[in-house]
């Protein structure tokens, strides 16, 4: 999911969505709330310890709208054990927004269980390029359906039609600098803002056909330089920080087509197993969600995603799942299935313009 430069600051705030989700729940592990506290010691110090990784139970996505008023503060206040943030600053419209502050403030928050505080992980796409990005230069020229941008580093617009975003020559070193190799880079602010990871977009860039032919011409074999990129983004950021975590978002194939891969990342985050919902859509759409994948076929399937997800379940990596959806029925039904195969699913609509209104069953407070 990339977030679109035109809608990011038009948020239609619909009537509350109440939706009764206990009785829809058959099947669902169940889980017990746990008391909203936090713990202090006799000074009234906060205490605790950081959620780890393998102890998530309950994670959230939120990509637009964390400047606005109160949007840290529900985080804060959230019980989720990982959150996945856009690190907002990197925004050229909101460039003085105090992003370390805000990771601050939500290391210290409780997450699901008391005595546990979250972990905050920052999304980063590595293989487009965003056109409301601090990187992107008032010269640069987007491209088109038929020729490549400038600098031609821009290969051609997104194909799920996210406005502003377009598929990049990852291999090529300007762009790596721009994510890695700079004390400006997109990783180095991560770094610099006290995230515990990030969460790394469009990996599949590998795999699209304009990319995987600008490869092709350029000698570049695409799987290949994913990977290796990859690597070298890890490598990057464990020398600052050991413990940072890197978890890529779809191309879940990746894990069968080279050898390497599984041991570079520490999670995987996968969307649309169940339901999808369109590009360029704004909270209030009811296109946003309830768009039933299908059920098997090479790519885009369930199918798929559940057969080539099995690989990072028996290598004991945690598999976050995220779902579009608002009926009820389908909430339910993306929960139950997620929750059955082993993932931490979250369910919610294609802005992610706000945590979602649907938690998962046993969400603390729920």
């Amino acid at each position: 999911m990339r977030r679109n430069s035109t809608l990011q600051n038009l948020f239609i705030r619909p009537d509350v969505l109440v939706l009764v989700l206990a009785n829809a729940m058959v099947g669902c592990p169940s889980y017990t709330p746990v008391a909203d506290s936090t713990p202090s010691d006799s000074t009234g110090t906060t205490t605790g310890t950081q959620v780890t990784l393998k102890g998530v139970r309950f994670w959230a996505y939120q990509l637009q709208g964390i400047e606005e008023e109160g949007a840290v503060a529900a985080l804060v206040a959230a019980r989720y054990d990982l959150l996945v943030l856009e690190p907002t600053r990197t925004d050229r419209d909101n460039a003085d927004f105090d992003t370390r502050g805000m990771v601050q403030r939500l290391h210290s928050s409780p997450a699901s269980r008391a005595g546990e505080f979250k972990l905050v992980v920052a999304y980063l796409d590595i293989g487009e390029a965003e056109d409301w990005r601090y990187y992107w230069q008032a010269s640069w020229v987007a491209p088109t359906e038929t020729q490549r941008g400038s600098p031609d580093l821009l290969i051609c617009p997104d194909p799920d039609g996210w406005s502003g975003n377009y598929p990049v020559a990852y291999w090529d070193e300007r762009w790596k600098n721009i994510i890695i190799y700079n004390a400006d880079s997109m990783l180095q602010k991560a770094l610099d803002d006290g995230f515990d990871g990030i969460y790394m977009d469009w990996v599949e860039a590998y795999s699209d056909e304009a990319v995987a032919d600008a490869a092709q011409a350029a000698g570049v074999d695409s799987v290949e330089a994913m990977v290796e990129f990859i690597s070298e983004i890890r490598d990057y950021a464990r020398q600052q920080d050991p413990d940072f975590l890197i978890i890529p978002q779809n191309a879940s194939e990746l894990a069968e087509l080279h050898d390497d891969y599984l041991g570079l990342i520490d999670a995987i985050g996968q969307e649309q197993i169940y339901f999808d919902g369109d590009a360029d859509t704004i909270w209030a759409d009811a296109d946003s969600g309830d768009v039933r994948v299908p059920a098997a076929g090479e790519g885009y399937s369930t199918q798929f995603y559940e057969e080539t997800l099995a690989p990072y379940l028996a290598a004991g990596k945690v598999v976050l799942c995220v779902d579009y959806a608002q009926q009820p029925d389908y909430v339910a039904e993306a929960y139950q299935r997620a929750a059955a195969n082993g993932y931490i699913p979250y369910v919610s609509l294609r802005s992610l313009s706000r945590l979602t209104e649907t938690p998962p069953p046993g969400y603390p407070g729920d």
